[in-house]
Parts: C-alpha cells; sequence; structure tokens
C-alpha cells in the first residue's frame, strides 16, 4: 500500500480526475492519506484520518515511506489553531502559509522544525497557548474561527468552508474525530429531544421534506447556532428550526439534535 502526505497548504479533492470536476473535500498540510488508484495525471486518496475519498492532482502531495506512516500513526496528530500560520522548508526560498486545522508531523517543540517524508519544515509563528476552562467553551472558540468565512463546498479551511467541514474542523483541532458529511456526523454520539437540553458544541441536524439530512451547525448560547450558510455566520434555532434575522424566515427546518460529549 502506498501513502502520501499533502505538503501544500489547500489540496483540493475532486469527484472525477479533472480539475472541472466537483470539489468534495479538501486534504490540509501534514494530513496523510492512502493512494488507492492512478492514474497518468492524478491519484485517487483516502484520507486516513476520516476515511474520505477523491482524486487530487499527482504534483500536489509527497508520497511517504510505510515506516514514515507507520511512525505517522503511532503519534498524536498536533494540529495548528490559529486561522493562519507560517512554515518554512529547509532549502527552499519562501515561506508556506497553512490554515487552522493543518497538521505538524513530529513537531519538536524547542526547534519548531518537523518532518514531512524526508522533508525538513520548521514552524516559524508561534503554536496558540491554548487556556479554556471547558472542552465545549474550546469548541466555542475554534467555531468561532471560522466567523464570516465564505461557505465554499468541500471546503475546510478559513479560505472557504461548508456546513460539515466547519463542524469536522471545530471538533477536530479540539481533539475529536467525526465523519466527513453531516449525513455521517448525525449518527455520530446520543440523541436528546428538547432544545432546552442543548449545550454549547452540540449539533443540530436540518433536512428535508423527505428526511434527508441537508445542514449541520453548532450550538451556542441563548439558542444561537455557529454554521456555515453563505458564510459562516450566527443565527436564532429554537424548535422549529434556524431563523435569519437578516431574511426574516426559517432558512432551515430542524431534524434530530446529537451531543458528541458527555460532560
Amino acid at each position: 500500500m502506498a501513502f502520501g502526505i499533502a505538503d501544500l497548504s489547500i489540496v483540493p479533492m475532486r469527484r472525477e480526475q479533472s480539475e472541472r470536476s466537483e470539489m468534495v473535500s479538501q486534504a490540509l498540510f501534514g494530513e496523510l492519506f492512502e493512494i488507492t488508484e492512478e492514474a497518468e495525471k492524478w491519484v485517487r486518496i483516502r484520507l486516513v484520518h476520516d476515511g474520505y475519498e477523491g482524486w487530487i492532482d499527482r504534483k500536489m502531495y509527497l508520497e511517504v515511506t510505510d515506516e514514515y506512516a507507520m511512525r505517522y500513526h503511532s503519534e498524536e496528530p498536533l494540529l495548528t489553531t490559529e486561522v493562519f500560520n507560517i512554515v518554512t522548508k529547509e532549502g527552499e526560498y519562501g515561506n508556506r502559509l497553512l490554515v487552522a486545522g493543518s497538521v505538524l508531523p513530529f513537531l519538536d517543540a524547542d526547534s519548531g522544525k518537523m518532518m514531512l517524508g524526508e522533508d525538513t519544515y520548521t514552524l516559524v509563528t508561534k503554536l496558540k497557548d491554548v487556556g479554556v476552562d471547558s472542552l465545549r467553551s474550546l469548541l466555542i472558540e475554534y467555531a468561532l474561527l471560522y466567523y464570516n468565512t465564505p461557505y465554499l463546498w468541500g471546503g475546510r479551511s478559513p479560505y472557504g468552508i461548508d456546513c460539515s467541514g466547519l463542524v469536522q474542523m471545530t471538533y477536530r483541532m479540539a481533539g475529536i474525530d467525526l465523519p466527513r458529511d453531516a449525513s455521517q456526523q448525525a449518527a455520530c454520539g446520543q440523541n436528546f429531544s428538547f432544545v432546552e437540553e442543548a449545550r454549547p458544541g452540540d449539533l443540530a441536524f436540518f433536512g428535508d421534506d423527505a428526511g434527508g439530512i441537508t445542514h449541520v451547525g453548532i450550538w451556542w448560547e441563548q439558542n444561537r447556532i455557529i454554521h456555515a450558510s453563505g458564510k459562516v455566520r450566527i443565527d436564532k434555532l429554537d424548535h422549529q428550526g434556524i431563523y435569519n434575522e437578516n431574511l426574516k424566515r426559517y432558512t432551515h427546518n430542524l431534524k434530530i439534535m446529537r451531543r458528541i460529549i458527555s460532560d
């Protein structure tokens, strides 16, 4: 089995072998993946952390050895939690700008050096010193990092993000891995029945008349929700759904509510 790692800030993953094809997700810097299929200009990959698959341009990644992949698996991933971060590559001119949620493999805290395959990188910016009272507060802090980020189908970064990408990245930076799609996320955690029971960091899922899950957001205080719709925004939420005060109407119908963390 062959492995690769994203050595660019953001690598688009596409449904088909074409730059015009739908972007289904993104691989961020430092994320490891399996190479499941190869073509002349494209490779099909499966991200290790969530199992999501798509095609990427074969010029947009670094192939790594099985030994490196095994070491990577054995390490707890260290993620950037600032909106933007700068790294330099040894022997290369210029900086690389990493987005929140990028992985820093084998980072040495003293020197700031890390390894992607055989390449040495140095983290120029400082890691954020996280000081919060609870995991729920941390989730809200991370979700608000993306406030006003434009909506982008398949996006997972502050340059553009979709609703399930916002949820996945918020939880991932807090050390909790969730699936990529809203319909998959709706199967995680425990169900609860009343909006009065909701706590910051809980998830609310919305759907169509056929019962399908089409949208997800993160509960906040005072019946507010953080979600990506047009942009990452904060709206009112009640037992019926999301009420957009600008439009003066409900935009999403509430279907289910899930609690991922139990405290």
